[in-house]
Parts: structure tokens; sequence; C-alpha cells
């Protein structure tokens, strides 16, 4: 459950927690017509916060406008800075912002052209998926539910309708008692999880589906493979199929939620060891480094509250 906050962003100006609120007639409620992004701010260890990769994310936002043809009332500068404002105005020195941008109220019908409204929330957030899940891994299950084809979705954005097959996903394998869904494209190749990108390591090289397949381009997947690259490790941007994972040494996830977290189980069958691996973990290190602010060479990737 969300627990409250002080302030909320809406639409130019911060209000109080329980007085952001929409009308019955959003038009995005009825037809999912907006885009949101994930984004944390963590504290660093020289006791300051930042915000992560604020700059790519509402990169990513603005996107999904286009895709979209809905019409930013806000520049991408004055989002980023309304970002800082509400976390500065909740006094949270770590926390997750949730910028969303969405039809409003007025017409209703496919036609609708309503004005864009904006809010930011931001709200603590711990392990999404569990406690001890960075630490130690989750098992995953490959989902009957397929990522959409890339003339269904639009998926270079986070558009707001399109989260219902991750829903759907997602609480198949919970209810089967995994803890994340792998999800497959229409052609049956590895895409993505519910919410997370994937990476499939197997004899030292790492592999992860292309940008050119139906997945979203990640944040922390950019990060991920920067890291990656820097570190000299053989990463490749290639598809490949469900039985490849049960084979592969180590598999992880990356997203703004779940950061790195490793995969120890996939459909029941156990991955290398049944434990994070050698390299999950010298990604996870470098990673957190960068985002506690003690890596200076990705400096320009936070920034500060």
């Amino acid at each position: 459950m969300v627990e409250p906050t002080k302030k909320v962003w809406m639409d130019g100006k911060l209000v109080d927690w329980k007085d952001a609120n929409v009308h019955i007639m959003t038009h995005a409620l009825h037809y999912g017509i907006g885009a949101f992004e994930g984004i944390r701010c963590y504290k660093l260890s020289n006791g300051k916060s930042a915000i992560f990769r604020l700059k790519r994310h509402v990169r990513r936002l603005f996107d999904g406008l286009k895709i979209l043809m809905l019409d930013p009332v806000y520049t991408q500068e004055e989002i980023m800075a309304a970002c800082v404002e509400t976390v500065r105005a909740n006094g949270l020195d770590e926390c997750y912002v949730r910028p969303i941008m969405y039809m409003g109220d007025g017409e209703m019908g496919l036609s609708a052209r309503n004005k864009t409204r904006t809010a930011i929330p931001v709200w603590k957030w711990g392990a999404y998926l569990g406690n001890g899940a960075v630490e130690n891994g989750i098992r995953a299950r490959v989902s009957s539910f397929n990522r959409y084809h890339v003339n269904v979705g639009m998926v270079q954005g986070k558009i707001v309708g399109q989260y219902v097959t991750s829903v759907l996903a997602k609480r198949e394998v919970l209810l089967a008692g995994y803890d994340e869904a792998v999800m497959l494209d229409t052609a049956g190749y590895v895409a993505e999880c519910s919410g997370e990108n994937i990476f499939a390591i197997r004899d030292g090289i790492i592999y992860t589906p292309p940008i050119n397949s139906p997945i979203l381009p990640g944040v922390t997947r950019d990060a991920v493979v920067t890291l990656a690259r820097e570190l000299d490790m053989d990463l490749r941007e290639e598809k490949f199929t469900r039985d490849f994972l049960y084979l592969c040494d180590e598999v992880f996830l990356t997203g703004t939620a779940a950061e790195i977290t490793p995969v120890r189980e996939v459909d029941d069958r156990k991955i290398g060891a049944g434990k994070p691996g050698p390299i999950t973990q010298r990604l996870q290190k470098a990673f957190f480094d960068v985002v506690r602010g003690n890596d200076e060479r990705h400096a320009r990737w936070l920034t500060p509250v």
C-alpha cells in the first residue's frame, strides 16, 4: 500500500495529497490515453539526495506524448524542475517519482482531443519484487500473455492503457506462486517481464533483447548496458528463446522499481547455481555505486535535490 506523502504537483502547483484528484469523466480513466514515468530518488553516500537519470526519463515521457499525439502543456525542463520541487516539498531523502501526463475531461469518445493534464506524486517504495529479492533472486514463470506486437501497441513509450496485459501476466504468475512474469513476443522470443527488461548470461556472454524488438527502452537497461561495456563485459543485444533462459548461468531483471534483481529460477528450472551469479553481482555493485554517488564518471546521471 502506498503511504501518503504531503504534496502532489498538479498542473503547475503543489496541492495536498488528499486533494490530488481527477474527475470521473477524465478521458484517460476510460480509454487509457496517457504516458507516465517511474523514477527513483536516492540518498547519496554523502547524505544528500539525487534523482537518477531524470533527463532521460522525462525525455521518454515526452516520447510517449508524441506517440499518442498529446500536446504537452509544460516543457521538459519545467517537468524536471517540478520533479525536484515535489521531492523537496515532501522532505524525502529517497523516494519513487511518478510524473504522469494524460488526457483530461471535456469531450468523451475516441475522437476527443481534451487538454493534457499533468501530475507528479512521490512516495516511498522499497524493494519492488519483495524483501530480499535484490540480494537472493526471484522465481519467474513464462506467462501465457504476450508482449504487444509492434503494430498493436506502441512499445517505445510507457503508455497508460498498455499496462493491462502486464497486469494480467503479473496476476497470473503470482496466483501460481511465482514472483514475476516473463513475457514472450508474438514470434515466441523472450521480450521482457511485466515491468522490467531482462538479461541472460551464458558462458560469460550477456544477452538482452534489442531495442528494435517489442520492449520498452528501459532507462535502467541502458545504464546497465553502458556499465557492462565499461567493465569490458561481452554484451550482445540479440533475440533468444525461453528455453535458452533455462540453460543460462545467470538471469537478471532491470527497471527503476526492480533496480537489478537476479532470477534464480524460470519455469521451475534452477538458473545456474540457483543464486545470484558473479556477473550479476558485479553489475549490481557498479549500479549502486552510481546511484549512491560513488562513481564520478556518471555524476551527470544524478540530478541533485
